[in-house]
């Protein structure tokens, strides 16, 4: 009995350990290849013909309004004023007739400026690994710029990196360490799983037929 106890102690503390050092590796790795096609300044940012957003919720559970939300819709208007992107592929989660991240986003967008024509809808963009791989297979391109907050970026280039996709990123506003702080822990284990699906070879949920941009 005593032995049995030993062991799974052991094997529980191994568990953390392990853990700990998968999540530390994930994100060092993720971070550390793709730092130089980041970039804060809207002026330095290279041209590529779309700007691919990620998609979030508009709304907080509280009523208020998503500061990631509202940094993304001000960085993609920011760089379609810049000519820095043509068009804009708006790519989040449609799961359910009442949550629509990519509607949502485009509204804003035109209310800001940028004209319907210049926006695309991916309603597929269930995960950063689909909305990356589908702006490839699904709407055809070959290198684009992503618009979101620095830790998403990271993850998302490399999601683009792995899958011989030229992508770079343009970083959002930051928000405040507090605000963020459940979705940066969040972050260190979706880089855990972002190795995973790269080991295993996964797949988008659903691709479709071609979309073509332009």
């Amino acid at each position: 009995m005593f032995k049995t106890i030993k062991f799974y102690k052991r094997l529980f503390i191994f568990s953390l350990l392990f853990g700990a050092f998968s999540i530390i590796i994930s994100d060092y790795t993720v971070t550390k290849t793709v730092q130089s096609k980041v970039y804060e300044s809207f002026k330095k940012v290279p041209f590529n013909n779309v700007g691919l957003v990620l998609g979030t919720s508009k709304f907080l559970r509280s009523g208020k309004t998503n500061a990631y939300y509202s940094y993304r819709i001000n960085a993609t208007v920011k760089l379609y004023r810049a000519n820095k992107i043509n068009f804009v592929l708006v790519s989040g989660d449609n799961g359910n007739s009442e949550y629509d991240e990519p509607t949502t986003m485009k509204a804003d967008l035109i209310k800001k400026g940028i004209p319907a024509n210049k926006i695309f809808l991916d309603y597929a963009g269930f995960r950063t690994f689909d909305s990356v791989i589908r702006a490839n297979k699904v709407f055809g391109q070959q290198k684009f710029t992503v618009i979101s907050q620095k830790f998403h970026i990271e993850r998302a280039i490399f999601i683009a990196n792995q899958n011989n996709i030229e992508a770079i990123g343009f970083i959002a506003s930051k928000v405040s360490a507090s605000y963020g702080f459940k979705t940066m822990i969040r972050e260190k284990f979706a880089r855990v799983k972002l190795m995973l699906d790269i080991i295993f070879n996964k797949q988008p949920k659903f691709l479709g037929k071609k979309i073509e941009i332009k």
